[in-house]
């Protein structure tokens, strides 16, 4: 609350500083009016402290009294601030403690040597704590003094248990009151019921006598509830260090508990591992005697086979004399291996005969003639999503693409057509497109020379039908995987050298890929690209090269007697694959979009003219070196065989046994016309 300031004398911050409240315009008095005690303040925050928070953040603390001097005469009224600040949680009655004030007729009082009541006791037994909790304010007030002639107002904090402690000392005027007729008191006599005049002297003399022995029955009531308190105290000592030792032993019980928890788990955990070594072991020891039983089952057959080869030993030694006769019939049987050898040579080489024939068939043009090697299939690719978005349309049919043909719509109904070995549409994957171009790896294996390229305008997909990607692998990959598979397969019957060899024709340049890092050249087309400098040096070499190839294959398609090979690095290294007896395979990539119309055209036109070459038929490619080789070998051994046999120390385990290695070396060299170099 905030009282009026013209009724207020002082307000005292115990233990604090002077200071001016904003909210009730309330001056504070910095505290030195004190005698003893110690200064006390805290930042906790107060609850309920009203209008006067900023006095309840300090206290004065210990035994000590407060001296106003110089007080005008006349009637106060002392309002007490208190706040529980330090013991926060308590118990009740950790502090015990007396306030004690000047009594009205202290001079009076001094003059009959009545010591004991100069001052009159406010507040016996005070327990902040107990009235209203940790950090809430408590305010007693009202308590009203009289200030006579001396000017004096003195107010005394004694500790009963634990040190008093006060943060706030107000000090206010009293109203004054009118004065009273002085009355007259009389006595009722017991015996008589007559009354007895008093004067207030007897009275006074009376009342304090009456008051000395209410005071010492309070005294004594004083003691006996400070005896109390200590028992009590003492009492909640021993508790508290009760509650210590018990918050120990559950603590001491809690880990024992969790420690019998973990040997509990740990023991079944020990037990389930000892069952399943148990039943391993049970198992273990089944699966072991059954072996053991095997074993010995497998030990008396071998016993046995052990005496059947002894016997047989012993008739080998006893038909010594009719070697010659088993040397001959050996011999005998390697001249019957090697005639069905032979046959069978002959007939493998007719087998590969008749298939390069029908692969040779499947190249030949309408006229029917078998000595065109090229085969020309044609892929399209499909429209872009930038092809889309701009509204292009398709100007390639595929109705008839099954039969190897497909129509250009040129414009409007005119459609020009054009016939191919095989029509690839978007819709068909690299499987589809390998499938028709697998054979060709037979035809490597089998000796011949074979080359597959791809033909078409920049971003027709050349390079997806011939690498692919990761997941989804082109031509060359799947080609060097069957070509791999292959020769595993007949590694028992063929013996294959494979190397490879990857050059980039670049401005006229040859460069090998795998003996450096190349730097990447991509190619965008003359016509339709504004380039200058290096990249139309690059474009020009690029047109040079198609033009030459076109050259080379118009020379071949009309059987000129000249074929300008060399004109280009790029015709220069297809020599041997365009001409001769190689069998070529080549992709001819278009676009869809009538945007590429002419593009696509002039493609198609190549292909047409590359379809028509017609060269002369492929042949095998014999590495005969390795066949020399062994025919020498076989011919050392032959004569070794002879020198040994006319040696008489020679027995028959060695004589077979070289009569077999001879069989070998004379079956591998039927095989070995067919090694080759692919």
């Amino acid at each position: 609350m905030c009282f009026e300031s013209e009724k207020v004398v002082m307000f005292v911050n115990a233990g604090g500083e002077g200071s001016t409240e904003a909210n009730c315009t309330m001056s504070f008095m910095a505290d030195s009016f004190f005698q003893g005690g110690d200064a006390f303040q805290t930042g906790e925050h107060i609850v309920e402290s009203g209008d006067h928070s900023l006095i309840y953040q300090s206290a004065r603390l210990g035994n000590f009294c407060y001296r106003f001097n110089n007080m005008l005469p006349g009637d106060y009224y002392v309002d007490l601030h208190f706040v529980e600040i330090i013991n926060t949680y308590g118990p009740k009655r950790m502090r015990v403690f007396n306030v004690f004030m000047q009594d009205e007729k202290a001079s009076q009082l001094v003059e009959l040597h009545y010591l004991d009541y100069f001052v009159k006791s406010i507040l016996s037994d005070f327990d902040i704590f107990s009235i209203v909790g940790a950090n809430k304010p408590l305010q007693l007030i009202d308590s009203r003094v009289s200030v006579k002639d001396d000017g004096l107002i003195i107010i005394r904090f004694e500790g009963v248990n634990g040190s008093p402690l006060v943060s706030g000392i107000c000090i206010r005027r009293a109203p004054k009151f009118s004065a009273l007729p002085v009355k007259r008191e009389h006595l009722v006599c017991k015996n008589c019921a007559a009354e007895i005049e008093v004067t207030s002297a007897q009275h006074k003399v009376m009342q304090m006598k009456s008051t000395a022995k209410y005071e010492k029955k309070i005294q004594e009531l004083s003691a006996q509830c400070q005896r109390k308190s200590d028992e009590c105290y003492q009492a909640w000592m021993s508790l508290t260090a009760a509650n210590e030792q018990l918050e120990k032993v559950r603590m001491e019980l809690d880990n024992k508990l969790f420690q019998t928890y973990s040997l509990d788990q740990t023991v079944d955990k020990q037990a389930e591992n000892l069952r399943n070594i148990s039943s391993k072991y049970e198992c273990d020891k089944k699966f072991w005697a059954v072996a053991i039983n095997n074993l010995q089952e497998k030990i008396k057959v071998m016993k046995e086979e052990h005496s059947q080869l002894l016997r047989e030993a012993h008739e080998c030694a006893d038909s010594i004399p009719d070697l010659n006769k088993m040397v001959f019939a050996v011999q005998s049987l390697v001249s019957q291996c090697e005639d069905l050898k032979v046959k069978y040579n002959e007939e493998h080489a007719k087998r590969r005969k008749l298939y390069n024939l029908v692969q040779e068939a499947k190249g030949a043009n309408y006229s029917g003639c078998t000595s065109r090697n090229i085969r020309v299939f044609c892929r399209c690719r499909p429209l872009s999503k930038t092809e889309v978005a701009s509204g292009h349309a398709t100007v390639v049919d595929f109705d008839a693409a099954k039969d190897g043909e497909l129509g250009i719509l040129t414009g409007g109904s005119t459609k020009k057509n054009f016939k191919f070995d095989r029509v690839y549409t978007p819709k068909d994957d690299q499987v589809d497109v390998f499938a028709d171009a697998s054979p060709l790896v037979i035809s490597v294996l089998d000796g011949y020379n074979v080359c597959i390229f791809a033909y078409g305008q920049t971003g027709t997909g050349k390079t997806f039908t011939m690498e692919g990607i990761e997941q989804n692998r082109g031509v060359n990959y799947r080609t060097l995987e069957e070509l791999f598979r292959v020769s595993k397969e007949r590694s028992e019957t063929f013996s294959y050298d494979i190397s490879v060899s990857v050059l980039e024709v670049y401005n006229e340049q040859i460069r090998d890929l795998l003996g450096a890092s190349p730097t990447s050249k991509k190619q965008w087309r003359l016509a339709k690209t504004d380039v200058q400098g290096d990249r139309l040096k690059e474009a020009q070499n690029i047109n040079r090269s198609l033009s030459a190839l076109g050259d080379v294959i118009s020379a071949l398609a009309t059987k000129s007697s000249h074929i300008p090979y060399r004109n280009s690095k790029l015709t220069h290294l297809l020599q041997d694959s365009l001409g001769g007896d190689s069998k070529t395979l080549m992709f001819v990539q278009i676009s869809p979009s009538e945007h590429d119309l002419s593009e696509t055209l002039s493609s198609l036109n190549f292909a047409t003219r590359a379809r028509g070459v017609e060269l002369c038929p492929a042949k095998k490619q014999i590495d005969t070196s390795e066949l020399q080789k062994l025919k020498m070998m076989v011919k050392e051994l032959e004569k070794k065989l002879k020198e040994q046999e006319q040696s008489e120390s020679t027995t028959y385990q060695r004589v077979f046994v070289i009569t077999l290695f001879i069989c070998f070396i004379k079956i591998y060299c039927l095989f070995v016309p067919y090694i080759i170099h692919g």
